[in-house]
C-alpha cells in the first residue's frame, strides 16, 4: 500500500501582497473574465436555414392580382410557417470575448485576493503515485473530504496526479500557469503546493511590477 505524506500544515502561510492582497474596486473585470472563459468553450452547433435554403416554395402560392389577398411569390417566405429564418444562427458565430493580457492578469490577482480573504487556501505538498486512494486520504487529512469543489494547483501536472484525481468529481487539477478566474471563483477550497505558490507569485508579481513601472513612466 502506497503511503501519502503531506507536508506539515503551515500555521499562517505568507502570500505576496502584490498578488494576493490587491485592491478590488468592483467586480466588473472579474465578471468579464469569468464570462470570457465560458464563452471560449461554447460550442457553435446551432444552424438555421435562410429563405433560399428551405426546400420547396418554387411555385407562386396564388396569382399576383385578383384574389384580394396580399401578394406572395413563395410559400417559404420568412413570415410563413415552414419558411426560412431571417436572423437565426448560421453555425459560424464567434462568441469569444477578447481580453488583453494585462486585463487577464489583473483579474487573476483580484480573484486570488478574494479567495485569500475568504480563507480558501491550503498550502501543502501533494504527493501521489497515481492512486485515487492517496488523494482521498490527503483530503481527509486536511478535512476537505466533504468539500463540494476542491481546486488543486500544482507547479506542473504529472500523469500520476492526473490518474489520481480523474475519478474524483469534486477535485479539479490545474497547473499554476493555467489558473483561470473561473476555477478560482468556483472553488470552495484551493490546495496549492509551495512550488506552485512560488510560481504564481513570480509570474503575476513580476507583471504587476512591470505595469506599475510603465504607469509611473507615463505619468512622470
Amino acid at each position: 500500500m502506497a503511503e501519502t505524506k503531506a507536508a506539515a500544515k503551515p500555521a499562517a502561510p505568507k502570500f505576496a501582497k502584490d498578488v494576493f492582497a490587491v485592491e478590488v474596486p468592483n467586480h466588473e473585470l472579474l465578471k468579464v473574465a469569468y464570462d470570457s472563459y465560458l464563452a471560449a468553450g461554447r460550442a457553435v452547433t446551432a444552424r438555421t436555414k435562410r429563405r433560399g435554403e428551405v426546400r420547396g416554395g418554387g411555385k407562386k402560392p396564388w396569382k399576383q392580382k385578383g384574389t384580394g389577398r396580399a401578394r406572395f411569390g413563395s410559400s417559404r417566405n420568412p413570415i410563413w410557417r415552414g419558411g426560412g429564418i431571417v436572423f437565426g444562427p448560421l453555425g459560424n458565430e464567434n462568441y469569444t470575448k477578447r481580453l488583453s493580457t494585462t486585463q487577464k492578469r489583473v483579474a487573476l490577482r483580484q480573484a486570488l485576493t478574494l479567495a485569500e480573504k475568504a480563507g480558501k487556501f491550503v498550502v501543502a505538498d501533494i504527493k501521489s503515485t497515481g492512486k485515487t486512494r492517496e488523494i482521498v486520504e490527503f483530503l481527509r487529512e486536511y478535512k476537505l473530504d466533504e468539500t463540494r469543489r476542491v481546486l488543486m494547483v500544482v507547479d506542473a501536472k504529472t500523469p500520476e496526479m492526473g490518474r489520481a484525481t480523474n475519478n474524483l468529481g469534486a477535485v479539479e487539477l490545474k497547473s499554476a500557469m493555467y489558473l483561470s478566474v473561473y476555477h478560482i471563483l468556483n472553488a470552495d477550497k484551493i490546495v496549492i503546493t509551495p512550488a506552485a505558490l512560488k510560481t504564481v507569485e513570480t509570474w503575476l508579481g513580476q507583471e504587476a511590477k512591470t505595469s506599475a513601472a510603465k504607469a509611473k513612466e507615463v505619468t512622470s
